[in-house]
């Protein structure tokens, strides 16, 4: 699996790309009240394909969702998609966040930039205001102006003898709480200092990768137990005003035998919320992708 950002550093906004190596058996679970989405039907329990061929996470709010098709052409010139006879059809679930107002509302990701990300992919991916996290925000409870910048961020665990992954862009109207250290990292004021942000104007996103083999039924319950992790490091989460969707996905190709899926809950929820505190961390300009 490979990552890769396009960054639009003067309009506030980007895109990320998730590209695994191989198909992989795919699964969402969208919690937040006003979510920004494309192909997430695709991947219900009850849909016929299991094949996920990559992941989006972009700025733009809906418009940022055209940015699919550029991730859906780089993958088609590889001969990658779901096959339909002669033809192959890229699967590429996407979900968007809201950055239009903390930069030019016109800059916006395109089928180009996203067709650049993938160019750009690679397994070290930077952290912080990058990619999908470029224009992201956080804290913008108690108001607008009292937002902290978000991030882009990744973090991952072993669950016996397989990995767990969680990239996560954090652009919440909650604070956001370092869980495992309880300390806050982008603290709500005290005090309000105005209306909080308009309804589907924040969300946080991002996908659960794991080498296990999992069934479709499988990654749900895993993207199910990954949106814990968003509420401990969120405070408050999944509100009407966020759009919050996990995928998960499981490069099956990698591992044989019976998962634990229990473990794997487990973990998910570890690494996602550290996922978002590392980004954010980032995002101010604290710590490094390894931290």
């Amino acid at each position: 699996m490979r990552v890769g950002h396009w960054t639009d550093a003067v309009g506030r906004t980007g895109c990320t790309v998730i590209l695994p190596d191989e198909p992989a058996v795919g699964a969402v679970d969208v919690r937040g009240g006003a979510p920004g989405t494309r192909e997430t039907e695709v991947v219900r329990l009850s849909t016929l394909s299991d094949q996920v061929h990559a992941v989006l996470l972009t700025g733009g709010s809906a418009f940022g969702l055209d940015a699919a098709g550029g991730v859906m052409r780089w993958l088609e010139e590889r001969g990658r998609g779901f096959a339909i006879g002669p033809v192959r059809v890229p699967i590429v679930p996407t979900a968007v966040i809201f950055d239009l107002l903390n930069g030019d509302p016109k800059a916006r990701p395109d089928a180009a930039a996203a067709y650049a990300a993938c160019d750009a992919a690679t397994g070290d991916p930077e952290g912080g205001l990058v990619g999908a996290g470029t224009g992201a925000t956080v804290a913008k409870l108690r108001g607008r102006d009292a937002a902290r910048p978000g991030g882009f961020g990744v973090a991952s665990a072993s669950a016996g003898d397989v990995t767990v992954c969680a990239i996560l862009v954090a652009n919440a109207v909650g604070g956001i709480y370092d869980d495992e250290n309880g300390t806050w990292v982008a603290p709500l004021p005290v005090d309000g200092t105005g209306p909080p942000p308009p309804v589907g104007s924040s969300t946080t996103i991002g996908a659960v990768i794991t080498d296990a083999a999992l069934t479709k039924a499988q990654a749900y319950r895993i993207a199910v137990a990954a949106h814990d992790g968003i509420a401990r490091a969120v405070r408050p989460a999944h509100t009407e005003r966020d759009g919050d969707t996990i995928f998960c996905l499981s490069l099956r190709g990698q591992r044989t035998g019976q998962a634990d899926v229990l473990a794997i809950e487990t973990v998910a929820a570890e690494v996602v919320a550290r996922a978002i505190v590392l980004g954010v961390r980032l995002g101010s300009g604290h710590g490094t992708i390894n931290s």
